[in-house]
C-alpha cells in the first residue's frame, strides 16, 4: 500500500533562473503513512518551512525553482497525485480538503476583517459545499472539539479578540474542518506559553488519533516533539542528516547535529556551566557527546546583601473602561502591590505566563512604566523622586534587552550607530573614535566582528541581532540589566549560545540582571533565585534549584509539569 505522501529527491533553489538558484533543499526523502506522526526538526533556516510551503505549492515559480527528479505524491483512496505537477485547480481541491495546514502566526494567517467563526465557515462552504445554516453548525461543532470557551460567541469574534492560544485553536479547527488525510503543522506553538503550548499538542494528538491522520510537525525543538511523534527526521542546511523512529533517534542519535539539538538545553547542566554549542559537535573528529567535565565554568559575580532596587508595594493598573467623560471605569490590574528586593550582583529569574505583568514591572523597575500605588528604590531612594541630574545617571546604570531586536534596532541606521548613540548622548565629551572604537570593542565582546559596524540590522540572524542589542545595552556599563525574554524566539542552540555570553558578559562586567522569561528551564538555568508571577502577584521564590526542583505553590508545579522533558 503506497504511503499518504511521498516525498522522493526534493531540491530545490531560490534565484531568477534554475542555474542562477541558491540551493536550500537537497534530496530530501520522505514518507508519512496515515495515522503516522513524523516530526521534522531543524534550526531555522535549515529549510523545514520551505519543505512544508513545497508540499502545498505555496512558493511561486521563480523565485523557487525545483530539479526535474524531485517530486512529491500524495496517496488518497489509492488515488496518487504528483503535488509538484498538479494542475492550479487540482491544488484548490488539495488544499484544505485533504492537506489541512496549522501555520506558526496565527494573528497573520487569519484574516483580521472577518469573524473568526465566518472564516472557518469559508472553508467549508468552498469544499464541502454545506448551506450556511450546514456550515455554521459544523463550525460550532469543530469548536466545541477543540475546546474553544463559549463557541457561539466565538463563532462572532474577530481574530484580535482572542488570546494566542485560542487563535491557535481556530487554526486547528479549519485545518481539521474538511477531515484531510494530512495535517502540516508549523511551529504551531512557539510564541505560546508552556501550558497553552501543552493543552494545544496534546488537543492535536487526541485529534490525530481518533481521526487517523498523518501528521508533519514541524519544531526546531527535540524535547517538544519528543512526547508525540512517532518518527523523526533532522533537517540541516536543506538535507535530512537523520532519520528514524522516535524511540532509536532519542536513544542513539548518529549524526553529531542530532547530538548537538539533544545535549544544549540547559535543563541539561548546572548553573554556570558552559552550555555546548553545535560547533562544539560538528568540529569534533570522534562525534561523542561532550560532557560536564569538558565544559568551561562561567562563575557568575559575586551575590552581596546589599539591596539594589527595593519594589515597595508597587500596583500597575491599565485602564479597559472610560465613561463619556473620559474618567477610568474599569481598568486591569497588571502588577498588585508587589514588594521583593533585588540584590547587588545576582540574577534574578522572574517567569510566568503571558499577562502576568513580567513586561510591565520590568519596565516600571527602570523608570518606563508609570505605577499607580508603591516605590521602587534604587539605592535606598525612590526613582520617582531623583533630580535631572539622578534621573541620567540612572539611566546610565540601568538598561534593558528588550524581546524583539529587530523591532528595537532602527533599520536606518547601522549597528554600529545604534550602539555609539546611548554612549555619545551620555557622554557629550567623548570623541567620535574613542566612540566608534569602543562600539567595535563591545561587538567583539558579544561574538561579531569589527568589520560588521557598517551593516543594517536586516543583514544578521536572529540570533545576531540579539547579541547587538545586548552589546547596546552594555554600551554605558550598567549596573543593572533587565533581559525580556531575549531568548524566547531563538533556536535551541543559539540560545544556547546566547546564554553562555550573557554568562561571560556578566563575569566581565559584574552587573545585576532581572532575567523575565515563560521557560522557567532557561531561568533556573541563568539565574541566582527565581520570582514566579501569577496574575500581578509573586506566588513564588527562592533559590534557582530549589523552586525547580522542589516547587511548593500549585502554579509553579503546574509550569514545571508543562514543560516539555526529554528522558532517553
Amino acid at each position: 500500500m503506497a504511503a499518504l505522501l511521498n516525498i522522493t529527491q526534493l531540491s530545490a533553489g531560490f534565484g531568477a533562473t534554475a542555474s542562477s538558484s541558491t540551493k536550500a533543499l537537497q534530496n530530501i526523502n520522505l514518507q508519512i503513512e496515515a495515522g503516522q506522526w513524523l516530526a521534522l526538526v531543524g534550526e531555522s533556516g535549515s529549510g523545514k518551512s520551505i519543505t512544508a510551503l513545497s508540499i502545498l505549492r505555496l512558493l511561486t515559480t521563480p523565485p523557487i525553482h525545483y530539479t526535474n527528479d524531485s517530486n512529491i505524491t500524495l496517496t488518497v483512496n489509492d488515488n496518487a497525485t504528483s503535488l509538484l505537477n498538479a494542475t492550479t485547480q487540482q491544488l484548490q481541491q488539495i488544499r484544505g480538503k485533504h492537506i489541512g495546514m496549522v501555520f506558526q502566526e496565527p494573528m497573520s494567517s487569519l484574516n483580521p476583517t472577518m469573524r473568526c467563526g465566518e472564516q472557518v465557515a469559508e472553508v467549508l462552504q468552498q469544499h464541502l459545499q454545506l448551506t450556511q445554516q450546514a456550515a455554521y453548525e459544523k463550525v460550532i461543532a469543530l469548536f466545541t472539539q477543540v475546546q474553544l470557551p463559549n463557541p457561539q460567541l466565538t463563532y462572532k469574534k474577530y481574530p484580535h479578540q482572542l488570546s494566542g492560544g485560542q487563535k491557535q485553536r481556530v487554526m486547528i479547527a479549519m485545518a481539521l474542518s474538511c477531515n484531510p488525510s494530512l495535517l502540516i503543522c508549523d511551529e504551531p506553538t512557539t510564541a505560546l506559553d508552556v501550558t497553552v503550548q501543552k493543552e494545544i499538542l496534546d488537543l492535536l494528538l487526541t485529534l490525530q488519533q481518533a481521526k487517523g491522520i498523518g501528521v508533519l510537525f514541524i519544531s526546531h525543538d527535540l524535547a517538544l516533539v519528543a512526547k508525540y511523534a512517532t518518527h523523526i527526521a533532522v533537517l540541516y542546511q536543506g538535507s535530512v542528516v537523520e532519520y528514524n523512529t522516535k524511540n532509536n533517534l532519542l536513544q542513539q542519535p548518529q549524526h553529531p547535529y542530532t547530538k548537538a539539538l539533544l545535549a544544549c538545553r540547559p535543563a541539561n547542566y548546572p548553573q554556570g556551566v558552559r552550555l555546548p554549542v553545535v560547533s562544539d559537535f560538528l568540529n569534533k573528529s570522534t562525534h561523542t557527546n561532550l560532557t560536564v567535565n569538558e565544559a568551561v565554568v562561567a562563575p557568575l559575580p559575586q551575590v552581596t546583601n546589599n539591596p539594589l532596587i527595593a519594589i515597595q508595594a508597587l500596583t500597575i493598573t491599565y485602564p479597559t473602561a472610560t465613561n463619556f467623560l473620559g474618567k477610568v471605569t474599569k481598568h486591569f490590574t497588571a502588577v498588585n502591590q508587589l514588594t521583593a528586593t533585588i540584590f547587588e550582583g545576582e540574577t534574578v529569574g522572574l517567569v510566568g505566563e503571558s499577562g502576568c505583568g513580567k513586561t510591565s514591572l520590568g519596565r516600571a523597575l527602570l523608570g518606563l512604566q508609570p505605577y499607580q500605588q508603591g516605590a521602587v528604590l534604587w539605592k535606598s531612594k525612590a526613582i520617582h523622586q531623583f533630580s535631572r541630574k539622578e534621573k541620567q545617571q540612572f539611566a546610565t546604570a540601568a538598561q534593558m534587552i528588550f524581546q524583539d531586536p529587530f523591532a528595537s534596532l532602527n533599520p536606518s541606521i547601522t549597528i554600529g550607530e545604534a550602539i555609539m548613540a546611548p554612549v555619545r548622548y551620555h557622554n557629550i565629551e567623548i570623541t567620535a573614535t574613542k566612540a566608534k572604537d569602543w562600539a567595535i570593542h563591545l561587538l567583539e565582546k558579544v561574538g561579531l566582528q569589527a568589520d560588521h559596524f557598517n551593516r543594517y540590522p536586516h543583514a544578521f540572524s536572529g540570533g545576531q541581532r540579539q547579541r547587538i542589542v545586548i552589546a547596546r545595552a552594555l554600551a554605558l556599563k550598567p549596573q543593572f540589566v533587565v533581559c525580556d525574554e531575549s531568548v524566547a524566539a531563538l533556536d535551541v542552540s543559539v540560545q544556547a549560545q546566547v546564554l553562555n555570553l550573557l554568562n561571560d558578559l556578566k563575569r566581565a562586567f559584574q552587573f545585576t540582571a532581572l532575567f523575565i522569561s515563560h521557560d522557567i528551564e532557561v531561568v533556573r538555568y541563568i539565574s541566582n533565585r527565581i520570582w514566579v508571577m501569577h496574575q500581578g502577584n509573586i506566588v513564588e521564590e527562592g533559590s534557582a534549584n530549589a523552586v525547580y526542583e522542589h516547587p511548593t505553590h500549585p502554579y509553579t508545579q503546574q509550569l514545571i509539569a508543562a514543560v516539555p522533558k526529554l528522558v532517553l
